[in-house]
């Protein structure tokens, strides 16, 4: 194990540190609680957003897609889907380029529950975003001390 100068962080950085793990606790927490009440579990919550917020802006994914945006394997990103699916909330469409391909995007009713969630969480987001800002100015600070 390495040793560690006790003093190579300062008091005010180990305190934003602090206070962005509490917020990011306290959002975690705070959607899950959500996202059931949208009758959701908060894996669907996950897939939903995962779904829905594309980096292509397509409103779709794939297995595979799902799985590395979601950090789960294959078989479960399969098994989530599938559970969605029988709730209304997705729903398949083979792709145009290559039928073996299958993306999935939301229903009329997985839109209204994550938007429901997503807007009953802005409030959560806005602290998140808060602390995160205090830590990263914390560390350009930190950054640019060092220079």
């Amino acid at each position: 194990m390495n040793t560690v100068d006790p003093d190579s962080l300062p008091l005010e950085r180990i305190i934003h540190i602090a206070r962005f793990r509490r917020e990011l606790r306290a959002f975690l927490r705070h959607s899950e609680a959500v996202a059931r009440r949208w009758e959701m579990t908060p894996q669907w919550y996950m897939l939903l957003l995962a779904i829905k917020g594309a980096p292509d802006s397509s409103e779709r994914a794939s297995v595979t897609e799902l799985s590395d945006r979601l950090f789960l394997s294959r078989n479960t990103v399969t098994e989530l889907c599938t559970r969605a699916e029988a709730a209304g909330l997705v729903y398949r469409e083979s792709a145009e380029h290559d039928l073996r391909v299958v993306h999935l995007r939301l229903t009329d009713e997985g839109e209204r529950r994550l938007g429901g969630a997503l807007l009953e969480n802005e409030d959560y987001r806005s602290e998140l975003i808060d602390a995160f800002g205090e830590l990263s100015e914390s560390f350009g600070r930190a950054t640019r001390a060092r220079r």
